[in-house]
Parts: structure tokens; C-alpha cells; sequence
């Protein structure tokens, strides 16, 4: 291994959840729409993980409905008990590859229901054509859905996981409760930035005090969020700072920024022209570690983002494109390092189908490679 890359080998530590980590790689949780139609691990979703859990330190599954309300197809679920099992043997897996198991878990919200109930902070669909209009969530039922994070985290510790990632970001309903542009409510939970961050922190407090009382191992609480909109009006780059300031007094083991790109500066809120993740690290870094993801590729893009300060990264795209990116760093190998993908990957890389199907949905989201036999085949 080259010796400007062994920061990315050092190990690090948790304090408040007395966890350690073996480097500072994280695998980024992402979406594959892979599991049973219940919402139970599939044996595609266990060969998936396992490909990918042999150089990461910790690995954050994907993100994991609550309840059938803020379900959505093809993705796992921790609302009931009977999916305990099959969590139970995704933990295993990533555990016997030498990872930290973390799972993530989440409400859809306006984005996606299984019943078929579609609810928001109130009544805004999204920007899409045929997006169902969600109907706003009573006051009264938010001890229904704080309950629901509470049993799924009970359930990430009956499995044996060591830890859960609670998903605030990326348009899903902790995101919808946060942002002025979803959430118009006039009650505790909408109005002010402060009643804006009820929802989240009500529920980060509840996990925390259950998962303390429930796990006899150290397990670890996380908060990911999505650090601005760009849509008006939306979470600003300020009103992240307030929020990020509230979640670091919560007793949470560790932040977790959603970007695209690690390189990214703030679009409104503050005049600052460093990347978010320098500035959140100036922020919070020295009370809650923080996690950073976007657009990391290479061993240069991981020491570059590790320059803003902050103690971890997470590979996303990149862990599906090279599964072995942390050996082939290890070994002096990163030349040979995958940056594109082709139809050809598919089983060595155990992609999942639809996760395949979902990748190319997206322009430009993959960089694809045109291998000779693939042309060919489409002539």
C-alpha cells in the first residue's frame, strides 16, 4: 500500500457507544429494491451484502422501513417480528466479513406506501407526474410512528446488529417534517425550525433510551441527513447548522451527511465557499463524528474528502462498482480499481436485478463501460 493512503487505514473509535472501528471506510447505505415482496431479506440481498462487506469497517444496510404505512416495494422491512430472522442472518453476514453491521431504518412518507396511505407533514406531493397527494399526518398520530422507529430498533438489536442508522434525509418523512417547503403545519410540530425538528428528535430520544435498556452490547445510534434543498422554500445551509447543533446534544453516536459529490458548497443560508462537510466539521466535529459520502471514487478522492476533517467516509456507487476497493488499496493494486460498469458485471459483482434495473433508471447516475461483447450483442 502506498503510504499516503494509510489514513484511511487508521482505526477509530467510538466513545459514546465504545465501538470500534477497523478503518475508516464505510459502505454507504443505497437503495436496491431487492428484498421479498414482505419485506424479508432475500438470498440476492445476502449475497449482495456479503460481496461487500469483506473491507469495509462498518456497513449501513438499506434503508429500512418501520412500518407497512412508509413501506415501499422491493424494500426491507423491521415491522414486525417475523422479519427478525432473516435480519438476523444480514447481520451475520456482514459480522462474518469482519464489518460493524448498522441498519438503516426509515418512513417513506409521501414517497411511498404499502397500504396504500400515503401521509406527509401535510398535504404537498412531490414533483412528479402522478405523484399521489399525501394527507397530513394528525397530531395525534405521531406517537404511533415515533413507536414504530422504537420497535424497529428493538428489532436491529434482537438480529444482533450493532447498530441502527435512523434516516432523516434524502425526501423521506423525517425530511418532509423538517422542511418549510413540506411542512406548513401550524401545530408543535410544523411552523418554527425548532418545531420542525420535533418529529426527529423525539424519536432519536425514544431509540436511544430503548435500545440502552434492550441491548446488552454496545450498539450504536447514527442520523443521516440531507443538508439542503434546492428548491424555495427548502432547508437552507443555516437551518442545518441549527438542526446538526440540536442533534449533537441528543446522546447520538454519529452524524451522517447525504451528498452527491463530498466537494459540494452550501447553495443559500450562509456566505461560505468551503465544502458542507468542512463546515459541518467545524460545527459539530468535536462533539459527534461525522460521517461524509458523495461522488468517492478513488484512494485520492477518499484522503481529499478525510482533508475536511471529518473521521469517516462512505463509499456508495463506488462499493457496487468495486466490491474490493479496500484489498485493492491494501495491496497496491488501485490502478486496477472499477470506476465504470457493464451489463457483464452483473453476477461477479452479485448485482441484484432490480437494483441493476434502478441504476439504469437514473442518467448518468453510473458511469457505464461499453465492453465489445455488449455492443456486439446490441447490434
Amino acid at each position: 500500500m502506498k503510504k499516503s493512503y494509510s489514513p484511511l487505514f487508521d482505526p477509530f473509535h467510538f466513545p459514546s457507544a465504545n465501538i470500534s472501528l477497523k478503518n475508516r471506510i464505510v459502505m454507504s447505505p443505497m437503495t436496491h429494491m431487492s428484498s421479498n415482496a414482505d419485506g424479508s431479506i432475500s438470498e440476492q440481498e445476502i449475497q449482495y451484502y456479503k460481496r461487500r462487506s469483506h473491507g469495509a469497517a462498518m456497513v449501513i444496510t438499506a434503508a429500512t422501513y418501520v412500518m407497512q404505512q412508509g413501506g415501499m416495494t422491493g424494500a426491507p422491512g423491521a415491522d414486525n417480528d417475523a422479519l427478525i430472522p432473516g435480519l438476523r442472518r444480514l447481520a451475520s453476514t456482514i459480522q462474518g466479513n469482519g464489518a460493524k453491521a448498522v441498519l438503516q431504518i426509515f418512513h417513506a412518507g409521501r414517497q411511498g406506501s404499502k397500504t396504500g396511505d400515503y401521509v406527509s407533514a401535510g398535504n404537498i406531493p412531490e414533483d412528479r407526474e402522478g405523484a399521489p397527494v399525501p394527507r397530513s399526518l394528525a397530531e395525534q398520530e405521531m406517537e404511533g410512528i415515533i413507536h414504530a422507529y422504537v420497535e424497529a430498533a428493538r428489532r436491529a438489536v434482537d438480529a444482533g446488529f450493532d447498530g441502527v442508522e435512523i434516516h432523516g434525509g434524502n425526501g423521506n418523512l423525517l425530511h418532509q417534517f423538517l422542511s418549510p417547503m413540506t411542512n406548513r403545519r401550524t401545530d408543535r410540530y410544523g411552523g418554527s425550525l425548532e418545531n420542525r425538528m420535533t418529529l426527529a428528535l423525539a424519536i432519536i430520544r425514544e431509540v436511544l433510551r430503548t435500545v440502552r435498556k434492550e441491548s446488552e452490547q454496545p450498539f450504536l445510534v447514527g442520523f443521516r441527513f440531507s443538508p439542503e434543498e434546492a428548491g424555495t422554500p427548502g432547508i437552507t445551509m443555516a437551518d442545518t447548522l441549527s438542526f446538526v447543533d440540536a442533534l449533537s446534544g441528543t446522546g447520538v453516536d454519529y452524524l451522517h451527511v447525504s451528498l452527491t459529490s463530498f466537494r459540494s458548497v452550501p447553495r443559500r443560508g450562509i456566505q461560505d465557499s468551503r465544502s458542507r462537510l468542512a463546515i459541518l466539521q467545524e460545527r459539530v466535529g468535536s462533539r459527534i463524528p461525522i460521517i461524509g459520502v458523495g461522488s468517492i471514487y478513488t484512494p485520492d478522492d477518499a484522503l481529499e474528502a478525510l482533508s475536511s476533517g471529518i473521521p469517516l467516509i462512505a463509499l456508495g456507487r463506488e462499493l457496487i462498482m468495486e466490491p474490493d476497493w479496500v484489498q485493492l488499496v491494501l495491496e497496491g493494486r488501485e490502478q486496477q480499481i472499477r470506476t465504470s460498469i457493464s451489463p457483464l458485471d452483473l453476477q461477479e459483482l452479485s448485482i441484484p436485478e432490480p437494483l441493476w434495473n434502478l441504476m439504469m433508471s437514473i442518467p448518468g447516475w453510473f458511469p457505464l463501460r461499453s465492453d465489445p461483447q455488449v455492443v456486439d450483442a446490441e447490434r
